[in-house]
């Protein structure tokens, strides 16, 4: 069930009703897909030239609401500072933005910032060799991976500088004992990175679990992992967002539809 909100449709431009849908769609999904921890960590996409003109504008999440409760009319349009620039009943959490304006700032491609907190993320987050070239799914992420190393709870400015620095163009993030992020053109991209990080992360876990390390298992050819960046190019742009995202608004039509509320 929704929280109840009054819709937004009427009232906002077409292009930015879109991207409420899709970022709405997006929260659930992560929900749905139990990637969600309370109503911690945020998914913020960036408002369209058509919309904001010249000056960075985004939507993220109405703090307080679970992310299966998040309607497309209860998301929170703010500034690079978090500061409401549409009249809303709900709060927002500016600390909690401080990484997602740190990555929107340094990188003008990113569209949507997706950040989790899931168990076999932070499990492989704190491993020493970080992602294993051990599954099909590694291999995508290995393409376009960083690492960040943890200086505590993400509240101050100061970090902002060695985020980005590390973070570079890369759009798979791992958080050192923390967890996950994906950045993506689009909505629909971040989060299709967030299922194949995520399924890494997990695949890894388990074929570690009972071992004695990471030598026991079989790895990937290197000669294999050269040519994945080109393939995961491919992949993305030509499967994700013709194909999977659909879907999978479809899916959540049939089993979470208030979402476009």
């Amino acid at each position: 069930m929704a929280f109840e909100n009054p819709s937004l449709k009427d009232h906002v431009h077409a292009d930015e009703w879109q991207l409420r849908l899709d970022l709405a769609a997006c929260y659930r999904l992560v929900a749905l897909y139990g990637w969600s921890d309370l109503v911690f960590t945020h998914i913020s996409a960036k408002l369209p030239p058509s919309v904001a003109g010249d000056t960075p504008q985004f939507l993220i999440n109405p703090y307080g609401l679970m992310f299966d409760e998040i309607t497309a009319s209860s998301l929170v349009k703010v500034d690079m500072q978090c500061q409401k620039l549409l009249d809303s009943p709900f709060p927002v959490n500016p600390a909690g933005f401080v990484i997602h304006s740190a990555v929107h700032e340094a990188r003008p491609d990113a569209g949507c910032v997706l950040h989790t907190h899931t168990r076999a993320g932070v499990a492989v987050s704190a491993q020493a060799h970080g992602v294993l070239p051990i599954s099909q799914q590694s291999t995508f992420v290995l393409a376009s991976l960083a690492y960040h190393g943890y200086e505590g709870v993400a509240i101050r400015d100061d970090e902002r500088v060695r985020l980005q620095a590390d973070l570079g163009q890369a759009h798979f993030l791992m958080l050192r004992n923390h967890g996950l992020l994906t950045v993506g053109k689009t909505i629909a991209d971040a989060f299709l990175s967030m299922y194949t990080f995520e399924n890494a992360c997990r695949i890894q876990v388990d074929a570690l679990a009972g071992q004695a390390g990471p030598q026991t298992l079989t790895a990937v050819n290197p000669a294999i992992l050269d040519g994945v960046a080109e393939a995961s190019r491919v992949q993305t742009g030509g499967l994700g967002g013709a194909f999977v995202w659909p879907a999978l608004l479809r899916k959540l039509q049939r089993e979470s539809p208030d979402y476009a509320l």
